[in-house]
């Protein structure tokens, strides 16, 4: 299981991004950011174009295959939503991971439990 932003665990900062201009003011080791993709499909292009790695946030099944065509190697979602997109993105194999956003660790162990791929905690996303 993926875990980012515990601060036992040490991980990357994911940069929320706007504009391809946010994404070269990013640091070197930064997970760029981008929501939702249907606002930000030409971001993820760039992105996947320059090996920049990145994550979007996303609502449906529908976002998430997209996302992961696009290359993102992380898709960011609800509970809810992971649930229904995670079977999916195993049985397709697909390269995106699959996170559910939390604010306590005590959701670690039913996030787990749930197969879903991983977590992050809000205070990785800055």
């Amino acid at each position: 299981m993926v875990i980012i932003g515990h601060p036992w665990i040490e991980s990357s900062r994911f940069y929320k991004v706007f504009s391809e201009e946010d994404i070269k003011k990013s640091e070197v080791d930064d997970i760029v950011l981008l929501e939702p993709l249907v606002n930000s499909v030409e971001l993820a292009k760039y992105c996947q174009s320059n090996d920049i790695p990145y994550a979007v946030t996303v609502n449906t099944l529908n976002e998430a295959i997209f996302c992961n065509a696009l290359d993102a190697n992380f898709m960011i979602c609800e509970e809810d939503d992971a649930c229904i997109i995670q079977p999916i993105a195993q049985e397709y194999l697909f390269d995106t991971k699959v996170l559910v956003l939390v604010h306590d660790e005590k959701d670690i162990a039913k996030i787990a439990r749930s197969g879903i791929d991983g977590v992050i905690f809000a205070e990785a996303i800055c």
